[in-house]
């Protein structure tokens, strides 16, 4: 297994429902480690940057509309496999594909309002930690728990 980073936002829906505590206990459970994390009001810019891959699809602006609505909580975990644990965890973009047991599975109900972001693959995690955290709002720090979770 190799040690990866990613990109979690809490959506504002999640915000707005009161999840993100929740979201993000899931998420620790994993074994995952937070190196980074806030509350935050993702700027239009930062929205366009972030979605830039669909600029000028017909969902552009809905996606942009949306992650600017209402705050987020932006998290930056890592461990081993990182990117495939939270996207196991995070469910089907589409909440009513989503396993019980998962995020979207749990708590949504509509794929407009999916809950949780998560980088999709390796080259997607450096790029969003980037956009969303400068290097001194990301610390490295040992966890006692790490032999219990990592061989």
């Amino acid at each position: 297994m190799t040690t990866e980073r990613t990109l979690v936002l809490v959506k504002p829906d999640g915000v707005q429902r009161g999840l993100a505590g929740e979201i993000i206990g899931r998420l620790e459970r994993t074994g995952l480690q937070i190196v980074g994390m806030k509350l935050m009001q993702i700027s239009d810019k930062l929205a366009s940057k972030h979605y830039g891959e669909h600029e000028g699809k017909p969902f552009y602006a809905g996606l942009v509309g949306f992650i600017t609505s209402s705050p987020v909580v932006a998290l930056a975990l890592e461990g081993p496999s990182a990117i495939s644990t939270t996207r196991k965890l995070m469910g089907a973009t589409n909440p009513a594909d989503s396993d019980p047991g998962t995020i979207r599975g749990d708590f949504g109900v509509d794929m407009g309002r999916n809950l949780i972001h998560g980088s999709a693959n390796a080259e997607d995690a450096v790029r969003e930690v980037a956009l969303f955290f400068d290097d001194s709002e990301l610390v490295a720090y040992d966890r006692a728990t790490q032999p219990w979770i990592v061989e």
